[in-house]
């Protein structure tokens, strides 16, 4: 199937609370890598009130205490729908306070717990020390194996069960800075706290979450054309086993 007959659909959820340090970044870089192939992008921002209809792809940024309030009163709603479009294949991106969301709660020092959705099978309680710098993670799933990105946090996140990490710590805290795990991943579904955009510095992460996207679209499995990637995987080397 040539690529110029191809389509996904994208949800930004939340776009207009949930969107901190460059994190619309992400967005632009899966359509404008779609684009530069001539795949067709159908694009949807999700805000509160809204009903969510059936996408290839869901994505979720950061934001503050105050914000990640609001979106997982909203978010809960439709967290029975999610599960389906999990199950179904559906890929999911969620930085930060999105990927917090993810799973099963976040528990703020002075607020009550805010609920999530638990597509993933992780929790999240609010640590004393932030956690800011660049990272460098080590996955075994990607090629280059590498992922970069920029974290600021002080959440501390424990994934179990059948979710694990993204990859392990290079560089950075992660997850929790303990156990030297970054990210939760469990089917198409990706959580991490790589801000930065997180995208942009990795595009071979951008290209399997297309590739999965297209996958689920059209049940079977599509192979994407070469980009010339040397000035973004210039820019990706040269974060890799960067502190600051």
């Amino acid at each position: 199937m040539e690529e110029r007959n191809l389509k996904i659909s994208i949800a930004h959820l939340y776009p207009k609370l949930l969107n901190l340090y460059g994190d619309m970044g992400n967005i632009i870089t899966l359509c404008k890598r779609c684009e530069w192939r001539g795949i067709q992008v159908e694009y949807d921002e999700i805000n509160t009130g809204c009903s969510i209809e059936e996408h290839d792809l869901y994505f979720i940024g950061g934001g503050q205490d105050k914000q990640q309030l609001d979106v997982a009163e909203e978010l809960y709603k439709h967290k029975a729908f999610l599960h389906e479009e999990r199950d179904k294949g559906a890929v999911f991106l969620g930085i930060c306070g999105g990927y917090q969301l993810f799973g099963h709660y976040y528990q703020p020092f002075d607020n009550d717990k805010l609920l999530g959705i638990s597509l993933i099978d992780a929790y999240t309680v609010a640590g004393k020390k932030r956690f800011i710098g660049n990272v460098t993670v080590e996955t075994d799933f990607l090629s280059p194996k590498t992922l970069v990105g920029f974290e600021n946090h002080s959440g501390l996140t424990y994934v179990q069960g059948d979710t694990k990490p993204l990859g392990k710590i290079i560089v950075g805290c992660g997850n929790n800075g303990q156990d030297m795990s970054e990210g939760g991943r469990y089917k198409n579904v990706f959580g991490t706290y790589l801000h930065g955009s997180l995208l942009p510095k990795n595009p071979h992460f951008a290209d399997y979450l297309i590739e999965l996207a297209l996958e689920k679209r059209y049940g079977k499995k599509i192979n994407l054309a070469k980009l010339d990637d040397t000035l973004e995987l210039r820019t990706h080397n040269s974060l890799v086993g960067k502190a600051y």
